[in-house]
């Protein structure tokens, strides 16, 4: 059977996050993507030029249409910016999702710097969508604006009291932490703690990596994989996705990752 994962998320005009990164993400891991679009962005690899909102009815009319037809395998959610598109979005899953694996990528700070969600949905976001999730990707600022706390790097710490929000599962990505290497720390209900470590990459093109990394998570849900087998497998393929990056020429800013690096010969 065709492994089937939907992405709730924002459109990039530029191509390297949001919709397309998760499409192209779901596509290079062996799974079929369907997309629900939250909003749309006049967007490239220098920064955020402009945020149009999908009507909540709209969102939750595309959500509807989806799973009455589709078999869907996993979800992930990445941009939403207004509170009610994410009860929309929290009240859909609530009629559709069941023992679906979700995927939540808490979408707040663009890699150029922008906020892309509206400081009075953050209460929202916590309080209605996390509770119904299987695992949230904060990087660590996501993570201290969730907590309500000043930014630290302590990613362990965090992931625990993360924990507190309802969540089955955290992972704090340490892509925005110092040192020659990225460590994520994984930490789940069940009392799962894991520590996931990859040499840091040198490279401005990184637009995209949180949108690829829970893409991928949800791509290999969708496959049926344990969760500590595909948390490990998601940051195996962003960090070759990182590394092959700078085989591609796109733009003038942050390009994208290169997601079919395992596809395209180098240029």
């Amino acid at each position: 059977m065709t492994a089937i994962a939907l992405t709730i998320a924002g459109s990039d005009s530029g191509g390297g996050a949001g919709i397309q990164a998760d499409l192209k993400t779901f596509s290079a891991l062996g799974v079929y993507g369907a997309s629900v679009v939250t909003a749309l962005t006049a967007q490239n690899t220098q920064g955020v030029q402009g945020i149009h909102d999908v009507p909540a009815a709209f969102v939750a009319q595309q959500i509807d249409s989806v799973f009455s037809d589709l078999k869907v395998g996993a979800v992930k959610i990445g941009m939403l910016s207004r509170p009610d598109v994410i009860a929309a979005v929290a009240e859909g899953l609530a009629r559709h999702a069941g023992a679906i694996p979700v995927v939540l990528d808490p979408v707040m700070v663009a890699t150029s710097g922008d906020r892309l969600i509206a400081d009075e949905a953050v209460a929202v976001l916590r309080e209605r969508l996390l509770p119904q999730v299987d695992i949230v990707t904060p990087n660590l600022p996501e993570a201290a604006v969730l907590l309500g706390e000043e930014p630290g790097d302590d990613g362990a710490a965090l992931a625990q009291r993360l924990l507190s929000l309802g969540a089955r599962a955290i992972l704090v990505k340490g892509g925005h932490g110092t040192g020659p290497e990225s460590v994520d720390h994984l930490a789940t209900q069940d009392g799962v703690e894991r520590r996931l470590a990859a040499q840091r990459v040198e490279t401005r093109n990184t637009h995209g990596t949180g949108c690829t990394l829970s893409a991928a998570i949800a791509a290999l849900l969708a496959r049926g994989l344990p969760l500590p087998e595909v948390v490990a497998g998601a940051k195996d393929y962003l960090t070759a996705a990182i590394q092959a990056a700078d085989h591609l020429a796109i733009g003038h800013g942050h390009g994208p990752v290169h997601h079919f690096h395992a596809w395209w010969q180098p240029t």
